[in-house]
């Protein structure tokens, strides 16, 4: 299978990232593919809403997207990987999601399978609950099949993360994708 694996951190060492690099070793170890795209760290606009795409066109903006579009549709898996910012996806996340429109009737046809891994500093008990319903409800709108989450509360900085249950669930993760 070929994964993708969206990191969203504008920290390429940051927490979300270590999570990551976890799943990513399970997958592979379990004889995937995985190639990944740092949306922290890439050109990307914002949707104009423009509607010159259709939902199933060409978008007008002429940015990363368009190489984000082709890996993302030659896949069979995408995970998605971003710190919490105030309580949803980092807005690097957000954007690519956003910029979904122009491909959004291909996507959705794909009935991919999808995981959301998730750093965070708090450790609440209510910490994840609106990102894991905005992701359930992203997953239920696009006919994506989640086979997992990995949300991790108390992973401020990398050295608290990797005192944590949170990078073995993210490479048990890896391991158990089929």
């Amino acid at each position: 299978m070929r994964i993708l694996v969206i990191e969203s951190s504008p920290h390429k060492s940051g927490s979300s990232n270590l999570l990551a690099s976890s799943f990513i070793r399970g997958a592979e170890e379990s004889g995937h593919e995985v190639i990944f795209f740092d949306a922290g760290h890439s050109t990307i606009h914002p949707c104009l809403g423009c509607g010159k795409c259709g939902m199933n066109g060409e978008c007008v903006q002429k940015d990363d997207m368009k190489e984000l579009e082709k890996l993302i549709l030659s896949s069979d898996m995408m995970v998605f990987v971003t710190p919490l910012y105030y309580y949803g996806f980092s807005s690097q996340l957000k954007l690519t999601i956003d910029r979904w429109y122009s491909f959004t009737t291909r996507l959705s046809e794909k009935r991919m399978k999808t995981a959301l891994i998730v750093a965070a500093w708090d450790d609440k008990d209510w910490t994840m609950r609106d990102v894991e319903s905005h992701y359930l409800t992203l997953c239920r709108y696009m006919n994506f099949r989640n086979i997992g989450m990995v949300l991790g509360t108390g992973c401020g900085s990398p050295s608290m993360t990797r005192s944590t249950r949170f990078p073995d669930e993210a490479y048990q993760l890896g391991k158990s994708v089929r």
